[in-house]
């Protein structure tokens, strides 16, 4: 593609977003220029401090495990108080836990933060996701999860090479870097960022329209679908933050050979999510959810025949391609899927998905490798991929045979209505009083 092309193709993948959505965007990226405890917690557990693998899987698990309790309370804050105060709160408690998390000493104590960090640093996506899909128009959803996807990439691109670096040097100076810019996170949303709640109109109130919770999004079986099937593939690509880490820790690679390796997964996303964005909007989402979630099985799978840095690196090429496809394709499914008042809670439904495979992954490949070694985690992961390409191709063939008249599922980009006009539907049995 010629150079004029590529400034074309780059002013359409941004042309007509709101000004909001792009205060949001900054927040977000910012936010990943500081990312290191996730990132490094595995090798910072077994090689600056000692333990074993098994310890820590446990404590990223606790890590996880947080994610997991905040998630659903996070997305009913959303609803009910606003997008813009639960970021705030979430944002500033963050920093203060990972702050604290770099002073701890005692096993038991690191464990306990961990869990703290976990809830904290998981609580604000409900409502980055909800505000995203408040702002946007339905027809540039995927465009918008595609480049707040690419931002938090480019600053994991960055964070990852540098953090690993740092960490070389000092972890606690890790700790402190990353507490500092989520607190400049917060203020960006602070001094920025309005409230986008939508508000129910006249007629939704005069006709005692029952509110949406938690009990609704369970008996939403099309949207659990997605949240079972989120968590199939989050539990592989969680593996790129504890498994490969620990394979390389004991395959005797350096803190900074795991940065440059993960590094790859952020700058092919970063170079490629918005050239791809443009496909995938015109794709057909089953083909595209079906081969993502055989990439990012297989590609993984490769990593038991790599033995450096540059086959490593080979590695996450494959498996990145699949999340450079998988998660904005997904993100306008779930948007797509989400009530405009109920949005918040079926956010933190899907977010919950991820933080229950940040908790089970950990522990997944802290026991395998320990007890049988990485290649038997690796081979688990194919058999993972296959399952959720199944899973994928099942599930939309079912959305596609509810949608009348449609041969395929419509994707967010097409948008035939607005997503309120076609939320989720609601049981008749539903209760008329609100739910959690």
């Amino acid at each position: 593609m010629s150079v004029a092309g590529l400034r074309r193709a780059a002013r359409e993948s941004v042309a007509g977003l709101p000004r909001e959505f792009w205060w949001l965007w900054t927040s977000t990226l910012v936010n990943r220029l500081g990312a290191f405890v996730a990132t490094f917690m595995t090798l910072y557990l077994t090689v600056d401090r000692g333990y074993s693998a098994s310890f820590a899987g446990l404590v990223v698990a606790l890590h996880g495990l947080g994610g997991v309790v905040s998630s659903l309370g996070a997305g009913v804050m959303t609803d009910r108080l606003g997008r813009r105060p639960t970021m705030l709160a979430a944002q500033a408690s963050t920093a203060f836990s990972v702050a604290l998390l770099g002073f701890m000493e005692h096993p038991a104590a690191i464990a306990a933060v961990a869990l703290l960090v976990g809830m904290t640093s998981n609580a604000s996506r409900p409502a980055v996701q909800a505000m995203m899909a408040d702002i946007v128009r339905p027809e540039d959803r995927v465009r918008a999860f595609a480049l707040n996807y690419w931002a938090i990439n480019l600053g994991f691109a960055v964070s990852a090479t540098v953090a690993g670096f740092v960490a070389e040097y000092s972890y606690l100076a890790g700790f402190l870097g990353e507490a500092a810019l989520t607190l400049v996170c917060a203020v960006l949303v602070y001094v920025k960022l309005p409230e986008s709640r939508p508000e129910r109109t006249a007629a939704e109130r005069a006709a005692a329209e029952p509110e949406i919770g938690l009990g609704t999004v369970l008996r939403d079986g099309r949207f659990m679908g997605v949240v079972g099937l989120s968590f199939l593939i989050s539990l592989i690509f969680t593996q790129g933050s504890f498994g490969l880490p620990l394979a390389m820790g004991t395959g005797g690679f350096s803190t900074g050979d795991y940065g440059l390796v993960i590094a790859v997964n952020g700058v092919l996303i970063v170079l490629l999510q918005l050239p791809v964005t443009r496909f995938i909007e015109k794709g057909d989402p089953q083909k595209l959810l079906v081969v993502s979630a055989l990439l990012a099985g297989y590609g993984f799978a490769l990593t038991a025949f790599a033995g450096s840095v540059w086959s490593l690196g080979l590695t996450v090429l494959v498996w990145t391609l699949a999340e450079i496809v998988n998660s904005p394709t997904q993100m306008g499914l779930v948007a797509r899927l989400s009530p405009l008042h109920g949005r918040g809670r079926y956010q933190g439904m899907y977010t919950m998905s991820w933080a229950v495979a940040s908790l089970v992954a950990p522990l997944m490949a802290g026991f395998m490798i320990d007890r049988w070694g990485a290649g038997w985690l690796w081979a688990a992961v194919a058999v993972l991929g296959t399952v959720a390409a199944l899973g994928y191709w099942l599930l939309m063939r079912s959305l596609a045979e509810s949608e009348p008249g449609s041969g395929s599922v419509v994707t967010a980009s097409a948008a035939p209505a607005p997503v309120a006009a076609a939320p989720a539907p609601v049981p008749a049995a539903a209760p008329a009083v609100a739910e959690a």
